[in-house]
């Protein structure tokens, strides 16, 4: 059996936010769910869009501010501490910079330099987007024909995405678009045979504390099969008890490639 990954600065940007450290306490950075919020003139960590970077210092900051001892931070109380003070990353900002870091790292540049903005119009609104590049890429925006392009699962790499859209959010039963990163694929004879994604996701169950990073498997039973015809596991789950299937099998889910990758 072969395996490929994400680069390493890729695979590293999706551990930094599934075991985010500040002290001795890791945790995963929550979900974050800007439309429930409504916190779109808010730093970039409170409107889900902040990098690890981001999400590091302003966490400083707040523990300096308030006078709490890192030492005495443990792992509940950071993810207390990020949710409380609304700090987290949706999932396309959470695609956005593991596939910048991709990007970046094959040579091809960062994403804002070949990215086509669908929500920004006019010069004033492209002027916006090119300073704010990972707060108006969502989720439509990197499955849009003009940034990325469908592959079959024949053909599927690391740093491919799979995408979950309809042409409105009513549409999907009330769940949002959504979006999962590839970041390994094991072979079997030349072909891919197991797939492993990353998504920042909350689930009814996870409730206010459990929301975060996850990540799981899909099996391809047969590469000319459509991506839903896969056997998708996560937390153990499959089929119909797998919620994220169940969020594919009612959207247009399907496996996209950005057109520079």
């Amino acid at each position: 059996m072969n395996t490929k990954t994400l680069t390493i600065r890729a695979l590293s940007v999706v551990d930094q936010y599934k075991h985010f450290t500040v002290g001795t306490a890791v945790t995963s950075v929550p979900y974050f769910n800007n439309k429930t919020v409504r916190a779109r003139g808010a730093l970039r960590v409170n409107v889900g869009k902040g990098s690890p970077k981001d999400i590091f210092e302003e966490t400083s900051d707040f523990m300096a501010k308030n006078h709490f001892p890192i030492d005495q931070l443990a792992d509940e109380s950071l993810k207390k501490l990020l949710v409380d003070q609304n700090i987290g990353i949706d999932c396309s900002g959470f695609a956005y910079y593991i596939l910048n870091a991709e990007s970046e790292e094959l040579g091809n540049g960062s994403l804002d330099k070949h990215l086509s903005f669908i929500n920004c119009s006019g010069f004033i609104g492209k002027l916006i987007c090119s300073f704010r590049p990972e707060k108006n890429c969502d989720v439509a925006t990197l499955a849009h024909d003009k940034n990325s392009q469908i592959v079959s699962c024949a053909d599927i790499k690391p740093g491919d995405m799979i995408t979950m859209t309809n042409e409105s959010d009513d549409n999907l039963n009330g769940e949002r678009r959504h979006i999962l990163i590839i970041h390994q694929i094991d072979y079997q004879n030349f072909k891919p045979f197991k797939l492993y994604y990353s998504h920042a996701v909350a689930y009814p169950e996870d409730g206010l504390y459990g929301t975060g990073i996850k990540q799981g498997t899909i099996e391809i039973v047969d590469v000319n099969k459509p991506i839903t015809e896969a056997l998708w596991t996560e937390d153990g789950k499959t089929g119909t008890n797998n919620r994220i299937f169940n969020r594919a099998i009612k959207s247009n889910a399907e496996v996209r490639r950005l057109k520079w990758l």
